[in-house]
């Protein structure tokens, strides 16, 4: 009888298993096909829906752009959801409507999908060099006016980050420049925090949980995993001002995030 119910009660523990496998596998076939259809149809029809937007919204191309940007992000967050559970909190649209720096703490290559959630799109994403050797994706994030940030010296990327907010846009960046190892917040760079003090204005922390699941570096499958992304409230610059302030109001961000992603583990 005890062999019997022992039998019995490791059936679910092995279909779990089982099912768990199963979903591994649909999911490396599926989702990088379907994302190669996307963006192969996304091309093609690129130039029809420029056209038709440009003419609806009157919009510059830069801003088309990023709206495209964050369509295809949702797109991607769709083809994932079978396999991905997310949950979103905070980033009220009311208090992002001014110029802002968003900063991301930075777990896979994926994590710049999980931005598209945000309410606001008209964002310039500021990024290493590597993300702009990719072909396929290069010709679209110069259209987007994406920022180089390894390559151009810091006077003009402050020029062109005073440009940003004249006209009204916000920026995104990855303070840690490269994807955490561990799923830990490593080392932040001060550039983020320098612009924020130098044109005042308010940093917005977001902080992404579970994408290490997802894909995290070293890793070449996916895997299905629980996402939580979390904006925090706005920090104003006002209070970090001297010499130091770029280092304190830095600090005090990698704080904040680092007790947000604390709770937020899955």
């Amino acid at each position: 009888m005890g062999t019997y119910a022992g039998q019995v009660i490791g059936i679910p523990g092995r279909c779990r298993r089982v099912a768990s496998r199963i979903a591994l596998v649909v999911m490396n076939i599926c989702v990088p096909v379907l994302m190669l259809l996307e963006t192969l149809i996304g091309i093609a029809i690129f130039p029809l829906l420029l056209v038709v937007v440009r003419v609806a919204t009157g919009w510059p191309l830069g801003k088309i752009m990023r709206y495209f940007v964050r369509l295809y992000g949702r797109i991607w967050l769709w083809t994932v959801s079978p396999f991905v559970r997310l949950r979103v909190t905070g980033g009220d649209p009311q208090r992002l409507a001014r110029p802002t720096i968003y900063v991301v703490n930075h777990l896979s290559l994926f994590d710049i999908f999980f931005t598209s959630v945000m309410p606001v799109f008209d964002v310039v994403i500021c990024l290493r060099s590597w993300p702009f050797k990719m072909l396929w994706f290069r010709p679209f994030m110069r259209l987007a006016e994406y920022m180089d940030v390894e390559r151009l010296p810091w006077d003009q990327i402050e020029r062109r980050v005073q440009r940003i907010f004249d006209e009204g846009r916000s920026i995104m960046l990855f303070p840690q420049g490269h994807r955490s190892r561990d799923g830990q917040l490593t080392r932040f760079y001060s550039g983020a925090f320098k612009l924020a003090i130098r044109f005042d204005v308010p940093i917005v922390p977001i902080c992404i949980a579970g994408t290490d699941r997802l894909l995290p570096p070293g890793r070449r499958w996916m895997a299905p995993a629980n996402v939580r992304v979390e904006w925090l409230d706005p920090i104003e610059p006002t209070a970090f001002q001297g010499e130091l302030g770029h280092i304190e109001l830095r600090k005090h961000v990698k704080d904040l995030m680092g007790a947000c992603l604390a709770r937020n583990q899955v």
